[in-house]
């Protein structure tokens, strides 16, 4: 009876000590990963698709990393870097500008998209087919000053005046709502809300900030984390970086694939936007650049001279600490 007593004992220690003190994570071959945690900007969505691809995949495993994806939830993800609660994320060019004119040390390691997709999109029958066409008509946003600079920028070069414009604020009302009921027109990203009209079979124009303004061709969505994360634990911004990597040259090799992934991954999703989203979107990850990811000095170098400029930072940034191309495996020319 004693010696079943103490074999109980025996394998009870083997199985708590496999369980391990922090419930933590390991490779397949018994070493410990470590745990990391992104945070999305918005809900999933096909800007994320190579960080769910290097998760599944097992990409971040390889470089031992245990990757948690993060909702923002009302704090938005530059919060969650920046207080430490998030190690990545997903942000902007232009927040990450704004973020540091107001002393947020953050920095963008990735460019998701090279270059921007966002623009003014509106029911063919509105007519509004260039900047010159805003005059006279409501625009529904989310009353920003960035917003405003944005469209005046645009606007000037067809000698448009930005005051012949209603603003409206709509907050995050559904687009196809709004300018069914309330407004003409609203600023969508292509890669999701266009092609959910393409599906809808609702004809649009679209009017692209970059066709009419080089400094509004900033990066948009980028990967994000702080200064703090860079000083002290390099070795695992290199590790995300180049799972990461791995994850959209993924998806941007088999988009069908790719789209699946995140479908499984978050099954309220609507698979056929995802999958037509993935087919219009997989090209433009890398676009014309030399290598997914990297990013140019002198796109950040005009947007934030633009952004102080119109008076949508207070204080001059310095461009070249604001992104980094050191952590990519493929090395920029």
């Amino acid at each position: 009876m004693k010696k079943l007593y103490f074999t109980f004992v025996a394998l009870l220690l083997v199985v708590l000590a496999a369980c391990g003190d922090g419930g933590g994570q390991s490779d397949g071959e018994g070493n410990d990963l470590t745990p990391v945690s992104f945070a999305l900007d918005w809900t999933p969505n096909t800007n994320h698709t190579g960080i769910y691809v290097a998760k599944e995949k097992g990409y971040f495993a390889e470089q031992g990393l245990d990757v948690e994806i993060m909702l923002p939830g009302e704090a938005g993800a530059n919060q969650l870097i920046a207080s430490g609660e998030a190690d990545f994320g997903v942000s902007y060019q232009e927040r990450i500008t704004q973020a540091r004119a107001e002393g947020l040390p953050l920095v963008s390691i990735a460019a998701v998209i090279q270059h921007n997709t966002a623009g003014y999109m509106s029911p063919v029958d509105k007519d509004i087919t260039e900047p010159a066409d805003f005059e006279g008509r409501i625009y529904g946003g989310l009353g920003t000053p960035l917003e405003e600079a944005n469209m005046e920028t645009i606007m000037n070069q067809e000698n448009a005046a930005i005051d012949q414009v209603d603003f409206i604020n709509i907050g995050d009302a559904d687009f196809f709502t709004a300018v069914q009921r309330d407004v003409d027109f609203s600023t969508v990203y292509y890669g999701w809300t266009g092609i959910e009209a393409e599906l809808r079979e609702e004809e649009m124009n679209m009017v692209y900030l970059r066709d009419f303004a080089n400094e509004l061709d900033l990066y948009t969505p980028i990967l994000a984390t702080s200064e703090a994360m860079i000083e002290t634990d390099t070795e695992t911004v290199e590790a995300f970086v180049h799972a990461a990597t791995q994850g959209y040259e993924d998806a941007i090799e088999k988009p069908e694939e790719s789209a699946e992934i995140l479908i499984e991954q978050e099954s309220d999703l609507d698979p056929d936007l995802v999958y037509s989203s993935q087919e219009w979107i997989s090209p433009r990850y890398q676009d014309d650049a030399e290598n997914w990811g990297v990013q140019e000095a002198s796109r950040w170098e005009d947007y934030a001279d633009w952004m102080f400029e119109n008076g949508i930072i207070d204080e001059e940034v310095e461009a070249g600490d604001a992104f980094t191309n050191d952590f990519l495996p493929h090395k920029a020319e």
